[in-house]
């Protein structure tokens, strides 16, 4: 039995299947941002590349549909306003 471990290897392969896992978990929400709203994957893709936009994009929505009254939505996302504000811009130039 060889007890020499290629530690390089070892790490390139966990980076890799952490890599793919995430595309998959990034597949799983743009598709399913998709299946609630009137975008298409492809459309959701292009429009939030970036996989922390695509959270924000999820965590936009999931504010907008929660049963809390409105005033208490609008607290919410104006604390996070910094982080929606890209988000917002980009759904407002589709719509325009």
């Amino acid at each position: 039995m060889n007890d020499f471990i290629d530690w390089n290897e070892l790490s390139s392969n966990a980076d890799e299947a952490i890599k793919n896992a995430a595309q998959k978990t990034d597949e799983k929400l743009v598709s399913r941002i998709s299946s609630i709203t009137r975008l298409k994957d492809d459309e959701i893709r292009e429009m939030f590349p970036e996989t922390s936009d695509v959270k924000k994009l999820a965590e936009l929505m999931t504010i907008i549909k929660s049963a809390e009254n409105k005033n208490i939505k609008i607290n919410r996302i104006v604390k996070n306003s910094e982080d929606f504000a890209g988000i917002v811009v980009t759904l407002l130039t589709k719509l325009i």
